[in-house]
């Protein structure tokens, strides 16, 4: 079933609960939690974003982005490249389905030539797409663990680094002895140096914590003067290509709307007080708190299969778990983002996978076993919980 039609099905019921008041009180109700600042500014940064990534693409930045990487780096070192190509990628456009969309094409014509099996090199970048989405400032489940939690995007991002950066430097190390077994690489992207200007622009500012919506807004506008003036593309064609990009976060906008319109009426009718309650019966200390709220996540991703949806459902009920035993906001936001991108990084009914499987036809149980990145990440965050590491993040308020 699409997950428009779930959520429409799951509003409709929700206001047919709201018992004893008048139709138009009961919309009143969903419509006030549907159109909260929070959810708005969710909104807005998915617009953005989606025309900032599709922009970009369409004026070849992620074929220079990957030829760049390969001319650079040595030639066994192919597997390696790929994973932080991917992992840069994703962290710029801030989604693990379009890294996986536009690199896994290219991904499996370098395998060929090197001959290495489709399925792994099709892993790696599954694995690189999850770390750029677990720490990108742009990416829907950071934007949605932070703004519920009541964090920045930056603070978060030094909260998570140190879980998400661990996991990649092994993979990456298992990556590049990997390369040794294999030939030279034949077929490299042709490079445009000019074209991953934008990219830069991104992860730049981001890092030097611009606000989210200027960050994107400069990456646009880059977009737009370099694809225009560098005549890769015609001013229409560009604004087709963001219309695109727009569009094509359709889907997710209408499904925060319904989902932040059902948890009000949750709220309302007292059913978030009643799940805080009774999980807080069951848990006493910071950390059992923080398993707790891992383990929440993944139980609620494998039943909705998309981990913004899941961060959305569950973060009214993890900021009150949170209040109470005094959380740090910025670790409870790292733990939500990392444990959806863990869970949904291992679902073969998943997007990702899907999509993953589709472009290189095969079976989405021939790639899973061999995404290192996303088992390396789960054993990192469930160290970080019993350990309580960083202590930095972990000390009471």
């Amino acid at each position: 079933m699409p997950i428009t039609l779930a959520f429409a099905v799951a509003s409709t019921y929700s206001v047919l609960l709201l018992r004893g008041k008048k139709l138009e009180e009961r919309i009143e109700i969903f419509s006030k939690g549907a159109m909260n600042s929070t959810t708005m500014l969710m909104i807005w940064i998915f617009i953005l974003a989606g025309a900032f990534a599709q922009t970009a693409k369409a004026m070849g930045a992620i074929d220079s982005l990957v030829g760049i990487l390969l001319t650079i780096l040595p030639s066994q070192a192919v597997p390696v490249s790929m994973f932080i190509a991917a992992c840069i990628v994703s962290m710029s456009v801030g989604t693990s389905v379009g890294t996986i969309v536009t690199l896994v094409p290219i991904a499996a014509g370098l395998a060929e030539s090197i001959g290495m099996p489709v399925g792994v090199m099709t892993a790696i970048i599954v694995g690189g797409a999850y770390f750029g989405d677990n720490l990108s400032f742009i990416s829907d489940t950071t934007i949605v663990a932070t703004t519920s939690q009541g964090c920045k995007m930056n603070d978060k991002f030094k909260a998570n680094i140190f879980i998400a950066l661990p996991a990649a430097l092994i993979c990456g190390a298992v990556y590049a002895v990997m390369g040794f077994d294999y030939e030279t690489a034949s077929n490299i992207p042709g490079i445009r140096w000019w074209t991953v200007v934008p990219y830069m622009l991104v992860i730049i500012t981001a890092l030097c914590g611009v606000n989210v919506l200027q960050v994107l807004a400069l990456g646009i506008a880059a977009s737009f003067i370099i694809a225009t003036a560098g005549g890769e593309t015609t001013v229409l064609e560009w604004c087709k290509n963001a219309g695109e990009g727009i569009l094509g976060m359709g889907e997710l906008i209408i499904v925060v709307l319904m989902a932040s319109g059902i948890m009000e009426v949750i709220r309302y009718k007292g059913g978030i007080t009643f799940i805080v309650k009774n999980m807080l019966k069951r848990v006493s200390t910071k950390r059992g708190a923080e398993l707790l709220t891992m383990l929440f996540i993944w139980v609620v991703n494998l039943c909705t299969a998309n981990n913004t949806i899941t961060l959305i459902t569950t973060s009214g009920v993890i900021k009150q778990i949170a209040d109470k035993l005094k959380i740090d906001p910025r670790r409870t936001a790292s733990i939500m983002d990392t444990s959806s991108c863990i869970i949904q990084g291992v679902l073969p009914y998943g997007a990702q996978m899907l999509m993953a499987s589709a472009l290189i036809n095969l079976s989405p149980l021939e790639i899973l076993p061999h995404i290192y990145y996303i088992f390396a990440l789960a054993i990192m965050l469930v160290l970080s919980i019993l350990l309580q590491y960083p202590k930095k993040y972990t000390k009471l308020n």
